[in-house]
């Protein structure tokens, strides 16, 4: 069960990205061409480093007043400070001919890295990016040459500083005290600034001088595109799972199942041949190509197989919205019981708009409403419709008898419709025909024919996919559910010829045994019909 749940999950997931898949392509080409033209368009920058080199030692953490366990990272981190703060920029652009703001937007300091910490040496780069590789290069290189001169200045005049303190200490010393420990002391620490202001020690230098760069580093138009397509790809899906949500329109067959809780007896394709009028000759009726009439012989089969123990005559057809195909099924299903060996009635029961009489290019009456009257029998008002085979275009001698609503249209149709006239006209209909097949309008749009809804063996509820809304159809449901009706199954109209197929293949296989019966049953005789294949 948990296989075919993750099973109803992928298919469903496949059925949306095969409706709106092109949503999330869209999203992706216009996102990455978007990034692909912004970055085209963007001004070429490029960038060079410089690297400084800082060493340190415990001697010149002693002097400046450091402790002498500092951690490598800490000391990392205090040069990258000591290569921001100051004037440096100013001075960069003063040799330049550039302005400060220039000189400093254009420029950043960090470290080389996780491993740029050596020993007691440590790497920090000075990169600058201008719209020149040339000026790049040239004002990271001037940036640190002046760091380092301002270093060297610095510390040497801090060393001259600290040697005439040791020294003006040493000349308050007896020369007793000079030879001692303290004075023996301050006699080495002169030593060692002397040399140090000497050697014009700054404890940094450069490292690396800056190239000039050859391809720019911005814009990146490769990685800009990728990424504004996988941007593009994630728009896109919110997009979908949006539009899913908005949709209420019912859009797999399974939907059914789930909302009216009955089976799905079967999938009509998308076809020309139903859209328009039933073809015909003055005489008779033009039988289906022959996918379209698999389809109806398979509704027909299931609507058997699946009612196997019921004795099932009369047969109402309704839908939660109109235009869902109800007049188009009801027809093709009474042709299809017909063709199986079954004496079929295809009544029309739509008395406020009726359209059978025009689509067949039959009388419009005498009809339902004269029989309902009292004005004329069901017999005579009934009419019948030779079938034809679609190959041969002969006749198959079996015959459809048709009863239109009429030509009257009573004032009040619900109140005809739920006469005792109408509950022994159902009767005689049971008793004269193997199945009753009738037409209604929609359910949620007129309510004639809720009186009936419990006096008929059975109710098939016609949806049309991409139509029918997911709402509407639930108050049809609740409908049903609270008038008792004996619902039947469900039937899928207007499906795609490909996702068709799939249900057509599933359902066939899944009872080959009732569609062998019933093609079996269009070469007995009615009389055997009646006796061993009533529905």
């Amino acid at each position: 069960m948990q296989q075919s749940f993750h099973g109803s999950n992928l298919e469903r997931s496949l059925g949306v990205l095969r409706r709106r898949g092109h949503w999330i392509v869209l999203c992706c080409v216009l996102a990455a061409a978007a990034a692909f033209g912004l970055s085209k368009h963007q001004t070429k920058q490029y960038t060079a480093t410089a690297s400084l080199l800082f060493k340190s030692n415990q001697l010149t953490q002693q002097i400046a007043g450091l402790p002498s366990n500092i951690t490598a990272q800490a000391q990392q981190n205090s040069n990258v400070r000591l290569v921001q703060v100051g004037e440096m920029a100013a001075k960069t652009a003063s040799l330049l001919g550039l302005t400060e703001r220039k000189v400093s937007d254009s420029l950043s300091v960090a470290q080389q890295g996780e491993t740029s910490v050596v020993g007691e040496s440590s790497v920090v780069n000075v990169s600058a990016s201008a719209v020149s590789p040339t000026l790049a290069a040239e004002i990271a290189n001037t940036y640190a040459e002046q760091f380092v001169k301002e270093q060297q200045t610095s510390n040497r005049q801090y060393f001259k500083s600290a040697l005439t303190t040791v020294n003006k200490q040493l000349a308050a010393l007896s020369p007793k005290q000079r030879l001692r420990g303290p004075g023996v002391t301050l006699q080495n620490r002169a030593q060692e600034l002397k040399l140090l202001a000497e050697l014009q020690y700054g404890g940094v230098q450069l490292a690396q001088s800056a190239v000039v760069p050859t391809s720019p580093s911005s814009p990146k138009t490769l990685r800009n595109t990728i990424i504004g397509g996988a941007l593009g790809l994630l728009l896109g899906i919110g997009l979908v799972l949006l539009l899913e949500r908005l949709d209420r329109r019912l859009r797999e067959p399974e939907e059914l199942e789930t909302i009216y809780r009955a089976p799905l007896l079967g999938a009509v394709p998308r076809s020309a041949s139903l859209s328009r009028s039933p073809q015909r000759t003055p005489d008779a009726l033009l039988g289906l190509p022959p996918a379209e009439a698999e389809a109806f012989s398979l509704i027909l089969a299931h609507l058997r197989s699946f009612n196997a123990e019921r004795d099932i005559r009369t047969v109402l057809v309704t839908s939660a919205a109109p235009s869902d195909g109800t007049t188009t099924v009801a027809l093709h299903l009474a042709e299809a019981a017909t063709k199986s060996g079954a004496r079929t009635l295809l009544l029309e029961m739509d008395l406020r708009r009726p359209t059978l009489a025009h689509n067949l290019c039959i009388q419009s009456g005498p009809g339902l409403s004269d029989v309902l009257t009292d004005t004329i029998s069901m017999g005579e008002a009934a009419q019948s419709i030779n079938l034809l085979t679609l190959a041969g275009g002969g006749t198959t001698g079996q015959t459809l008898d048709v009863l239109t609503s009429g030509v009257a249209q009573p004032s009040s149709p619900s109140e005809l419709i739920k006469s005792h006239t109408m509950e022994a006209v159902l009767e005689q209909m049971k008793s004269t025909y193997d199945l009753v097949v009738i037409d209604t309008p929609s359910l949620m749009a007129v309510s004639d024919a809720f009186p009936i809804l419990h006096k008929v063996d059975g109710v098939i509820v016609v949806s049309r996919i991409g139509h029918t809304r997911r709402d509407v159809a639930e108050q049809l449901q609740q409908v049903l559910d609270r008038s008792a009706a004996p619902l039947l199954g469900v039937v899928a109209n207007h499906l795609h010829a490909k996702v068709r197929g799939t249900y057509a293949y599933d359902y066939a296989e899944g009872d080959k045994s009732s569609a062998a019966a019933a093609s079996a049953n269009g070469v007995v005789s009615s009389q055997e019909t009646r006796s061993m294949t009533r529905i």
